[in-house]
């Protein structure tokens, strides 16, 4: 079964999402254009919309992240969905139960759909494989792998101010190597047809085989930053580094920190953007993280948006009969 093919029904709608690599243009078209009709929600008084109203949503996050998590918790409540929160570092895996059974014995609880976040690649996929035909599995992150709606909700960002994918130069700065939202940001940007992607950084902090996935490498800032449209500044992954990756957070803040004199080699109108959360003063200064270029809060904003758009959805897919 192809990455494709677990994701979509037959009908060809989002049944899981967990990965961009395989899913069309058309697709990923669909999710901006939907979180654009719930963009205005967050707007409402009553900030809530019934399309899930039933449903049951279980966050399960083996790995601690404060702004993806609370995002998805929004989402699901103004979708009107039930959420369930589970704390991994209190539960049953901790005591030597197998994660398959950990999922079993939430499902057995009735859910409608998972959103995991784990430390290894291919955790959201095995257990997308294992669910029940009925449930959903949204991959909000996993090891190095993949961290589909982050690439969302930034080319989102991207489209609201520069639209037209084709003339954009985008530039991915930093810790490529251990970074899952870059690898899924390039197949997005591809996919949506844009016409030069750069990835920037220490030859320690980029994979061998990037160029694979058709981006251009630069091992030197200046160079990478000239005319671009849209910078990506990627947060230095230094709890995941095994080995001397960098000579120091001073040295690699020297030479690919993002200051307000680099910023300026980049077209006058160019966005910069950061998954979050910021190492100031080692990925970028605070002038550039605060300063009118800045989209960094609105990704957060758009954040919820797109996993609105992504919940609903995998919700619409043909899924059978529940069972009893």
């Amino acid at each position: 079964m192809t990455k494709r093919d677990l994701q979509l029904d037959e009908h060809g709608r989002l049944r899981h999402f967990l990965t961009i690599e395989g899913l069309n243009r058309a697709l990923l078209e669909s999710i901006m254009d939907t979180a654009e009709s719930f963009a205005s929600v967050t707007e409402q008084t009553v900030k809530k919309v019934p399309l899930l109203r039933g449903k049951t949503i279980v966050n399960l996050f083996f790995e601690t992240s404060t702004r993806t998590r609370t995002t998805f918790e929004l989402a699901a409540k103004r979708l009107s969905a039930d959420v369930l929160t589970v704390n991994i570092a209190t539960s049953a895996t901790t005591k030597g139960e197998s994660l398959l059974d950990t999922i079993r014995n939430i499902e057995a609880m009735h859910v409608d759909m998972f959103v995991v976040r784990h430390a290894h690649s291919g955790a959201a996929h095995f257990i997308a494989r294992h669910v029940a035909p009925h449930i959903s599995v949204i991959n909000a992150g996993d090891g190095r792998h993949a961290h589909p709606t982050q690439a969302m909700l930034d080319v989102f960002t991207i489209r609201k101010h520069k639209p037209d994918f084709g003339k954009l130069t985008v530039a991915i700065v930093g810790d490529v190597l251990h970074s899952r939202v870059a690898r899924s940001e390039i197949h997005a940007l591809r996919t949506l047809g844009v016409r030069e992607i750069r990835v920037v950084g220490p030859r320690t902090l980029i994979p061998s085989d990037i160029e694979t996935l058709g981006v251009r490498i630069h091992h030197d800032l200046d160079t990478g930053l000239r005319e671009a449209d849209v910078i990506i500044m990627l947060r230095l992954q230094r709890e995941r580094m095994s080995g001397g990756f960098i000579p120091s957070a001073h040295e690699y803040y020297a030479r690919f920190g993002l200051t307000a004199a680099r910023l300026t080699l980049a077209k006058p109108d160019a966005m910069v953007m950061h998954p979050g959360p910021i190492n100031r003063g080692v990925e970028m200064e605070s002038r550039v993280a605060d300063g009118s270029q800045s989209v960094i809060l609105q990704q957060v904003t758009h954040g919820i948006a797109i996993r609105m758009a992504v919940m609903s959805m995998a919700m619409q897919h043909d899924s059978g009969e529940r069972p009893a």
